[in-house]
């Protein structure tokens, strides 16, 4: 399916690995062009490098803090610098740390709400007037599986990662007049350095094999396997193109399966 990306300019949060690379590579391959952004500049533009090498398509690598709101106003205006224009933003950021109730402290509170809700917020704000201006924006959140159904031992996941689904919701309906949609994309169990570390972290309480952990998780997965990052990217790219115009505030699970609920 032609999805219509060719010349839409999209900034993709903490995309120097795992299913923010993925989105970042799938938005590349429909020939959008890129500014992606992480904390670890090294690695990002690695990543920058190893798109332009397989695509054809130059993306701007951009390190950053997206805890520092000055510096995502910068972000934002070295995009419109290079291309005068942010047509498509996708939230992203490194997963809160995991952990049950009493596992996690107060500053481990204060600094998930920061880098889950408020990176999103601060990100969302800056690119809003623009997206206004031109009467065309497609803002994806990315998020958890874990906003659907609780996830045992990410405690700080399940209650911080449904506020970013209460914002995009909330703002799809301020921002729907203006043709501009807000989705959410709810991953489960992909394959990516993120769970992998999670499986590692739960041997370890369970005094188990990282294998066995994964054995343990995959059995619950209707679809017997986790998840390519390749897929998520594609679920993505459809939600930022014009063939996804109708669809606003609403939050896609991509599980295989996993998540019990119906809704």
């Amino acid at each position: 399916m032609e999805l219509g990306l060719k010349n839409k300019v999209a900034l993709v949060a903490a995309s120097s690995r795992g299913l923010g690379k993925a989105v970042a590579w799938t938005l590349a391959r429909e020939n959008a062009k890129l500014v992606i952004c992480a904390r670890n500049k090294k690695a990002l533009e690695e990543t920058a490098d190893e798109i332009l090498m397989e695509t054809g398509v130059t993306v701007f690598p951009l390190a950053i803090d997206l805890s520092d709101t000055k510096r995502v106003d910068w972000l934002i205006r070295e995009t419109m610098d290079l291309f005068g224009k942010v047509d498509i933003l996708v939230t992203n950021a490194g997963g809160p740390p995991p952990g049950d109730f009493e596992q996690v402290n107060e500053d481990d509170w204060k600094k998930t709400i920061d880098l889950t809700l408020m990176s999103a917020v601060r990100l969302t704000r800056a690119v809003i007037p623009a997206m206004k201006e031109q009467k065309w924006g497609r803002i994806i959140h990315m998020t958890s599986a874990s906003v659907k159904q609780p996830i045992p031992g990410l405690f700080l996941s399940n209650t911080i990662r449904p506020a970013v689904i209460g914002l995009a919701k909330s703002l799809s309906r301020e921002l729907a007049p203006y043709q501009i949609t807000v989705n959410a994309v709810c991953p489960g169990y992909f394959a990516t350095d993120r769970v992998k570390e999670l499986f590692r972290n739960k041997a370890k309480q369970l005094k188990k094999s990282a294998d066995q952990i994964e054995k343990d998780l995959i059995s619950q997965i209707p679809m017997g396997r986790l998840g390519n990052p390749e897929e998520f990217g594609q679920l993505v790219a459809f939600l930022a193109s014009e063939k996804a115009s109708y669809i606003t505030g609403a939050s896609f699970q991509i599980d295989g399966g996993y998540v019990k609920g119906l809704m």
